[in-house]
């Protein structure tokens, strides 16, 4: 759940609930306010701030205020322009819909690189790198699209399996261990099956990875390293996964890149000799034409 929903629906005091109210409404101007001056213009006082932070989980009003504002910046950035889940109109020319796809695909790209940190990729690369299999636990649209993962991530001989059917999962997680690395995607991050092999992977001491929504759900949170998925679009009032499709695959391809730079010329030299092996294509354009 969204910080801003905690807000919303959490029970308060009438005196923090002014504040909570104030909070909601006026988020552009927290970043330079004092507790003093937010207590003087909600007519509280400002130990009401540190009790609405403690009921929120955080240690102080400073945690909470740097929290929302991180959230409230993201949920106000790169998407200003277009909807996320109505992107084009059925009245718009082809061209137009074709420029607007182009839109919404490069404002994903940024929005999901904005929530990247570069702790949690190291700390993605290390578990990847560590682990003598790499399991990923995906449904749906996403397994699809995870496949492409595997498939790379095998092309540089590294031991990695897919489990997309919800029983099987559960024997997978079973059948791990502490070489197990678990990567685990779920957009709302709150699948009931997930969350049952997270629990599983952890008693047998595999590490985990999630690529889950933004906001506080069981999987990034149990998880040992979690990675955000662009959170735009309803689970199904829109015309497409657009923008959370886009987003896995950015994410996948990147941690796939981050294990092949571990040992980039290895992994380069590798590929090219199975390519010179195996690939069997003939092509006539030059500029995708192999040297002899």
């Amino acid at each position: 759940m969204l910080l801003i929903e905690r807000l919303k629906h959490t029970s308060f005091s009438d005196a923090e609930q002014v504040l909570v109210s104030y909070l909601i409404d006026h988020p552009e101007g927290l970043q330079d306010m004092t507790t003093q001056k937010i207590a003087d213009l909600t007519h509280t006082n400002p130990t009401s701030l540190i009790r609405v932070a403690k009921k929120m989980g955080f240690t102080g009003w400073l945690d909470l205020k740097e929290a929302y504002l991180e959230e409230w910046q993201y949920l106000n950035s790169h998407f200003t322009a277009i909807d996320a889940n109505l992107p084009y109109e059925q009245t718009d020319h082809l061209i137009s819909i074709a420029h607007k796809i182009n839109t919404l695909q490069q404002n994903t790209l940024q929005d999901t690189l904005s929530l990247i940190d570069s702790k949690d990729l190291e700390h993605a690369q290390k578990l990847l790198l560590n682990a003598d299999e790499i399991k990923v636990f995906a449904s749906k649209t996403n397994a699809l699209i995870a496949q492409d993962f595997v498939t790379k991530m095998r092309r540089i001989n590294k031991k990695i399996t897919i489990s997309s059917t919800y029983d099987y999962s559960t024997y997978e997680a079973f059948n791990s261990g502490n070489r197990t690395c678990a990567l685990i995607i779920s957009y709302t991050g709150e699948d009931d099956s997930f969350i049952k092999c997270m629990d599983i992977l952890k008693k047998q001491g595999a590490s985990t990875i999630s690529l889950t929504s933004i906001g506080d759900n069981p999987i990034a949170t149990n998880s040992d390293c979690s990675l955000k998925i662009t959170t735009r679009e309803k689970l199904y009032s829109k015309i497409g996964n657009f923008t959370s499709t886009t987003s896995v695959i950015y994410l996948l391809n990147l941690l796939y890149s981050i294990v092949f730079t571990a040992d980039y010329e290895m992994n380069l030299n590798h590929l090219i000799q199975i390519g010179r092996s195996t690939d069997t294509r003939k092509t006539n354009i030059d500029i995708i034409k192999e040297q002899s």
